[in-house]
């Protein structure tokens, strides 16, 4: 740790608690005090300079700069035009229309294929459930169960399409 770093770290113990309080009296604000006691710190850190003069002297230049701070940010317009609020805004909400459309759609197409075809695309696509779980449910050898698979999404593909659904 060089001889600034001691210095800055001699200067925060002296008067950070006491910037502190300065600060969330002309604010009352808490989260403001201390957002504006770390920039002036920061300012510090930026001119060392200041650091080597006396304490007195250091003391009323921190001081100032978190005066001007906190004038600065009374004076901005984002202070003027935001306001804190105790809830938060409805999260926006994409439309779901065709979503839900889509699937009446697959929801139909699904009833035109029959009961074997039918539950062996709707345990391995809405179920998530294997080949060999798929075959072990129904009784069927797993060959069986890719077979119904691979027919079924082909009679489910030629059903869309009736119904005008292109790929």
């Amino acid at each position: 740790m060089g001889a600034e770093d001691e210095l800055l770290e001699a200067v925060h113990e002296s008067h950070a608690d006491a910037l502190y309080r300065y600060v969330v009296r002309r604010t009352g604000d808490e989260e403001e005090a201390r957002d504006v006691v770390q920039e002036t710190l920061l300012r510090a850190w930026r001119h060392p300079e200041v650091l080597e003069r006396s304490e007195e002297s250091v003391r009323a230049w921190l001081f100032t700069v978190a005066r001007n701070l906190v004038v600065d940010h009374l004076r901005s317009a984002r202070r003027t035009r935001e306001h804190a609020t105790g809830h938060l805004p409805e999260r926006e909400e994409h439309d779901r229309t065709q979503a839900v459309l889509d699937s009446w759609l697959v929801a139909d197409a699904l009833v035109s294929l029959s009961p074997d075809h039918r539950a062996v695309v709707v345990g391995a696509y809405y179920g998530g459930r294997s080949v060999a779980e798929l075959a072990t449910e129904l009784g069927v050898p797993t060959g069986t169960v890719k077979s119904r698979l691979h027919y079924g999404l082909r009679a489910l593909r030629l059903a869309l399409q009736e119904k005008g659904v292109t790929s």
